[in-house]
This record gives structure tokens, C-alpha cells and sequence, in this order.
């Protein structure tokens, strides 16, 4: 069997080292920055949705999310329904970094899928798709404590 989870990891680890230090002068450091792109893109999300979009726990989430907001990148409001519900809005900063984080996105995907023809890009895309669906399964039924059986 091909390891294409070997693959998946690899590229992941390069794309996320290069990020970790194309935006170290922003202080965004060990992916914080995808967090930030979710709140950016869906304002007013809640901390368990950002966890749940990433395929992290909820303590990884909120460590991170601590991190963005004490640095200045986002802030908490409460829900004006549901005090207890806080949610996840970028500040002026947090948008005025978010364009370049766009940018380098859009520049490693260029870059990953050079010389490759639309329709190959597709269905890289479909595939990728697939195999997400397929792990995002397994995700939740361990998230939710079950053991799987090999």
C-alpha cells in the first residue's frame, strides 16, 4: 500500500514550518495563524466551531486563541442572547494581517500544484475531499472517547 498519509504529513509539516516562519515578525507562531484565517473569514464564530473546523481539541483550541487574543489579533464579545456564549471577532490588526496570510496561502497553492492541469487539480481536490470525509469519521468517534479497533 502507497503511503499517502506519509505524503499528506509531509507536505503539511513543510507548508506549516514555512508559515511558522514567513510570519514570525506578525507573532503568529505554531499555526495560530489558522485560527486566525477562521475567525477572519467567519466573524463572530465560537471557540468550539474554530476547534472543530481545524481538527483540534478544544484545549489546543483555546490555548491558541488565548495567545491571538492577547497579542492583539482578536477579542472575545458576548453573546447578547447568551452571556455565557463568547464570540471570536478579529481586531483592526487581525484584519490588517489577515490579506497576507491570504496571500501566502494562495502563493503555496500555486507552488503545490504547479504543472498540474485543471482537471488533475480537480481531482486531487475530490479526492482530498474524500479522504477527509472518510478520516473526519474516525475523528469523532475517537474525539468522543471510543477506541478503534485495528
Amino acid at each position: 500500500m502507497k503511503e499517502i498519509l506519509r505524503e499528506i504529513g509531509m507536505i503539511a509539516r513543510a507548508l506549516d514550518s514555512i508559515s511558522n516562519i514567513e510570519f514570525k515578525e506578525y507573532e503568529l507562531t505554531r499555526g495560530q495563524y489558522l485560527y486566525l484565517v477562521r475567525i477572519c473569514e467567519n466573524p463572530g464564530i465560537i471557540q468550539e466551531k474554530v476547534a472543530e473546523m481545524i481538527k483540534v481539541d478544544r484545549t489546543t483550541a483555546a490555548r491558541s486563541i488565548k495567545k491571538l487574543e492577547m497579542n492583539g489579533f482578536i477579542e472575545k464579545k458576548e453573546d447578547e442572547h447568551n452571556k455565557k456564549i463568547k464570540k471570536l471577532f478579529p481586531t483592526e490588526n487581525g484584519k490588517k494581517v489577515f490579506p497576507f496570510i491570504k496571500r501566502e496561502n494562495d502563493y503555496s497553492n500555486a507552488v503545490a500544484l504547479e504543472g498540474l492541469t485543471e482537471k488533475e487539480v480537480d481531482t486531487i481536490f475530490d479526492l482530498l475531499q474524500r479522504v477527509r470525509t472518510n478520516i473526519e469519521k474516525e475523528w469523532e468517534f475517537v474525539k468522543k472517547g471510543n477506541k478503534r479497533d485495528y
